[in-house]
């Protein structure tokens, strides 16, 4: 989001760039060519040159506020020390909104006395900010999506038949639950063997993603179960699938099923986090209880064998998308709520 946050904001206000503090990501590619970029290249936890770098970059370009997602949090306290007068705004889009319960507190609590505003990508999250820290400037922001300009950026061929396939836009952790959807791909190798899964998102090269690899080829699915890793022609990859699925356990409101219903794909998700607020049962998609394997299943069979189905769900997905999570209706919010006395 922190692409998306900075290419929104750079149409409508003075200035808006964009600093990376450890990894270029291919996420650079989908910046717009007027938004500045800085790389930091942070090399541990309190790196003075990269701090002092960060804080430079801020004093030339006169900037007031800077947005911290997720665990950049530490970072912009270390920057708030030696530079005062910056406002941060911590952007949360923890990934386990169904523990917040297990979630560490103790020093989020301290850095909060110094955080301008909290922008929270759910409900819970917010509840859980007003709850738990100091900062009472907290709004929940849905994750929104924007229509991108790639139908001619096509990286990524996807394996197995055209017009049979299902795609998982999500990175390689255990939240997700890629075991319940490699339990779905063997029995729909069984019922619908020409229908492939494609599997897209980062792969941390840990014993989760080892597992899922040696899952894959012990049930025998090195032909219907495919791994990509982190694309950058996203869209392009969703303009070549039919069927979307989000199979996790936890969930705040995930970006990929906004792009999915940009594409206007029919989407099957587990019933977590806002993805409920966001499909209408058997309207806009299809919802499962998590980590049931014979009800996601059955779903996905009635979407296979129903084509009618499948394009009555995508347009009605993506008539909610555009209606409530678009650019313009999140970034007034946003602004209006910064801009706040």
């Amino acid at each position: 989001m922190a692409v998306s946050y900075a290419n929104a904001l750079q149409k409508r206000v003075s200035f808006s760039g964009i600093v990376v503090t450890r990894n270029e990501g291919s996420l650079q590619n989908q910046l717009d060519k007027d938004v500045p970029y800085l790389f930091l290249d942070k090399k541990k936890v309190l790196d003075l040159k990269a701090l002092f770098k960060l804080r430079s970059f801020l004093k030339v370009n006169n900037i007031k506020f800077i947005q911290a997602h997720s665990t950049s949090i530490y970072f912009a306290f270390l920057l708030k020390i030696v530079l005062p007068s910056i406002k941060i705004i911590w952007h949360d889009h923890y990934g386990k909104s169904e523990m917040l319960d297990k979630r560490k507190s103790f020093v989020l609590r301290i850095i909060s006395i110094f955080v301008f505003g909290i922008v929270a990508v759910n409900q819970k999250l917010a509840a859980w900010s007003l709850s738990n820290l100091f900062c009472k400037k907290v709004i929940y922001l849905a994750n929104f999506t924007v229509s991108a300009n790639e139908t001619s950026f096509i990286k990524t061929k996807l394996n197995g038949t055209s017009g049979k396939q299902i795609v998982c836009l999500a990175n390689l952790r255990p939240q997700k639950n890629h075991i319940l959807l490699l339990k779905v791909a063997e029995k729909c190798k069984i019922s619908h063997p020409d229908w492939t899964f494609h599997l897209v998102g980062k792969d941390f090269q840990d014993s989760y993603s080892d597992m899922i690899r040696d899952l894959i080829v012990e049930k025998g699915l090195q032909e219907n179960v495919f791994l990509y890793g982190s694309c950058d022609d996203v869209t392009s990859i969703l303009q070549q699938c039919q069927i979307g699925i989000l199979t996790s356990d936890s969930e705040g409101l995930p970006v990929a099923l906004l792009e999915y219903g940009f594409q206007e794909l029919a989407v099957i998700s587990t019933a977590v986090g806002e993805i409920p607020t966001v499909i209408d049962d058997k309207k806009s998609g299809l919802l499962v209880r998590p980590k049931d394997t014979l009800s996601f299943s059955d779903a996905l069979t009635e979407l296979i064998e129903n084509d009618t189905l499948r394009i009555s769900l995508g347009e009605n997905l993506k008539a909610t998308i555009l209606n409530t999570y678009s650019e313009e209706k999140v970034m007034l919010k946003y602004i209006n709520w910064v801009n706040e006395k």
